[in-house]
């Protein structure tokens, strides 16, 4: 599968963004999609998955600020960005996994096979 990440871009504190994920080769119903981030100087962390029932999980930073959720019509995935803060700032990949990942295992990127490109999200004191 492959996957093209869009939606990212400069937004100031407070502000929202969208992120898009979406899937060409194959269709994602049958896989777990996760959103991982990665700023500069740190370690590629997870920050939201979705598993092929609907079941959501997130990292503790994000929680109550970004929902994923996914559209098997339209083999795509989404990241609703909310309330934006300046640590937020990173590239955001989307990735897939043929496993059945749980809460001890979705935000380990060497569990998913399929990256995107990546969309860089900026965000402004």
């Amino acid at each position: 599968v492959q996957l093209q990440a869009s939606g990212g871009g400069l937004v100031q504190s407070g502000g929202s963004l969208r992120l898009s994920c979406a899937a060409s080769g194959s269709t994602l119903d049958h896989y777990t999609i996760a959103w991982f981030r990665q700023a500069p100087g740190k370690e590629r962390e997870g920050v939201s998955c979705i598993s092929t029932n609907g079941r959501t999980y997130y990292a503790d930073s994000v929680k109550g600020q970004f929902t994923i959720s996914r559209d098997n019509a339209e083999n795509a995935v989404y990241l609703q960005m909310n309330n934006l803060k300046p640590d937020d700032t990173a590239v955001y990949y989307c990735a897939t996994s043929p496993l059945p990942l749980d809460s001890r295992s979705w935000y380990i990127p060497m569990n998913f096979g399929s990256w995107g490109q990546g969309t860089l999200v900026t965000v402004s004191s």
